[in-house]
């Protein structure tokens, strides 16, 4: 089972929830937007990623398991 996780750089307002909800994933960049950390592919099972989306007040980050 393979988790990809995808953030919608064109929808990110960096309200910076992500960062908040799951800190070992997400982190924001010098302009404030969400973006992945280095290695943090491999923790796409983490339930905090999950909760890191619903937490998205613009529904910018999408996790999807193939």
């Amino acid at each position: 089972m393979t988790v990809r996780i995808d953030v919608d750089k064109d929808a990110c307002i960096g309200a910076g929830q992500c960062a908040l909800a799951a800190p070992n994933v997400f982190t924001q960049d010098d302009d404030g937007f969400s973006e992945l950390l280095p290695g943090s592919e491999d923790v796409g099972g983490d339930l905090m990623v999950k909760d890191a989306a619903r937490a998205c007040p613009v529904q910018a980050i999408s996790v999807t398991t193939d």
